[in-house]
């Protein structure tokens, strides 16, 4: 696109206060903006502006919601039996090659009170292990179990790239083969103001936001990267969120019920605490599965019970997912199918003095569940919140570093009490995934130990 076809672009869409900004700037400042605006789709931006403009709200009462349909946790020999099924059909799945796994990790730890990206942060009880490092200490562990090679791809952001891939490179990949993980950068778009405008962060730059986690899947294509994994081989995505050190990173049971229900997309929930918990429910709505966020539902629903008392719509989304590329390429081959969401935010700006003003501003993003309803088929598995779900999202209360840290030692406590292992009550518990994944690796490895006494327990591949 050349320089008179922006500018066109920004005076069709009346942005007359940027023109008079371009023209008192240096050839060389010039130069500088043409590209930043280059960057952006500015025609998405203002159709989206326009939607959003005109938009009236959707009541709930206009919208039929249902229990989701899910895959409960297993009460009899019968439902154990069909997990047990999934676990060897998931693990085939792995050591055929056939599963990549990608991380969401474009955001920084700033609400947690730390400066850097969130992944770089230190969760682990013991040795402080950055959230990064559990998550590839899992690839590689289960790389080894499974004698396979499991794709690490981490979405990053513009503001956290950089300091991501320098992390992995000075801490040598934490073990897994650098040509196998890849860093790629989600989108961006412009912010609007109420009335239209675009604004400037600095001299030459717009203010922009990042485009949402469903914008992982958008750029999954626009990078090449989805099609390279389809040429290799790869069929199944795990999907996961930067934040949650339980996960269970390329669960061979989740990947199971996946394939065996012909599922395009499947979704990990969780049980509510009670009515008051603030998660996205996963639901059946209009006829589809899909996940709707809290804030999006009024208080009937998340207050609603069934006749013993239990909260009716019971099921809280993890951001845990397995999307088949098949169907990611149906979203995004002939151009991204994922809705928008518009949310309204402050911010800071420059104003055409270079003064530092602010703004209430629009910005425009996409969230990965929106994909569910679009799916052929689903699959919703009930997992148990102590086991797979502590969020590190808050610097203190609920969410947060300390809950987090807690749920790991509560998690690796039931492990080693299932392993038959005597451990104190009060014992700070860690386990390495390279030393195990699960209670059955560790049962196998310490064959009855006792840790009476010790007040830290930590086991790693040393330990071999």
């Amino acid at each position: 696109m050349k320089e008179q076809e922006i500018l066109h672009l920004l005076r069709q869409y009346g942005q007359d206060h940027l023109l008079d900004h371009y023209g008192i700037l240096s050839s060389h400042d010039r130069q500088g903006l043409l590209q930043n605006l280059l960057r952006f789709d500015i025609p998405l931006t203002f159709e989206l502006f326009k939607k959003f403009h005109l938009k009236t709200d959707v009541k709930d009462t206009e919208r039929a919601f249902e229990p989701p349909r899910a895959i409960t946790i297993p009460k009899n020999e019968l439902e154990q039996k069909k997990i047990d099924e999934a676990r060897i059909a998931g693990e085939s799945l792995i050591r055929q090659q056939k599963t990549a796994v990608l991380i969401v990790a474009g955001g920084q730890g700033s609400r947690l009170g730390y400066e850097g990206p969130k992944g770089t942060f230190p969760i682990s009880p013991i040795k402080g292990k950055t959230l990064f490092q559990l998550f590839a200490e899992q690839v590689v562990a289960s790389s080894r179990r499974y004698g396979a090679t499991i794709p690490l791809l981490i979405m990053t952001s513009e503001e956290n790239d950089k300091e991501t891939v320098g992390f992995f490179h000075d801490h040598n990949f934490f073990g897994l083969n650098p040509g196998t993980v890849h860093f790629f950068r989600q989108g961006m778009l412009p912010s609007v103001t109420p009335d239209g405008r675009l604004l400037l962060k600095s001299n030459e730059n717009l203010l922009a936001n990042p485009d949402g986690h469903g914008g992982s899947l958008k750029a999954l294509h626009d990078t090449g990267l989805l099609g390279r994994l389809k040429e290799q081989g790869y069929e199944e995505l795990f999907y996961c969120q930067v934040d949650n050190p339980l996960v269970k990173i390329a669960d061979p049971v989740f990947l199971g019920l996946h394939a065996m229900t012909g599922a395009d997309a499947s979704t990990k929930v969780v049980r509510r605490k009670d009515v008051r918990e603030k998660v996205g429910l996963y639901v059946y709505l209009n006829g589809r599965d899909a996940v709707v966020e809290y804030s999006d539902i009024g208080d009937e629903y998340m207050s609603a019970v069934d006749e013993d008392g239990d909260i009716l719509y019971w099921a809280g989304n993890t951001a845990i997912h397995v999307f088949s590329l098949k169907f990611i390429q149906r979203l995004t081959g002939h151009g991204f199918v994922l809705p928008y969401h518009c949310a309204q935010k402050t911010v800071e700006y420059s104003d055409h003095a270079g003064r530092r003003c602010a703004a209430k501003v629009w910005k425009f993003e996409t969230f990965v569940f929106d994909a569910i309803p679009l799916a052929r088929k689903t699959c919703c598995m009930e997992v148990l919140r102590e086991e797979e779900f502590a969020p590190v999202k808050n610097r203190n209360g609920s969410d947060s570093p300390e809950t987090a840290r807690q749920a790991m030692v509560n998690l690796h406590r039931s492990w080693l009490r299932k392993a038959g292992i005597d451990i104190d009550p009060d014992a700070r518990i860690e386990i390495s995934p390279l030393y195990a994944l699960d209670t059955n690796e560790l049962r196998e490895k310490t064959k009855g130990g006792r840790f009476i006494g010790a007040k830290d327990i930590y086991l790693n591949s040393e330990q071999l």
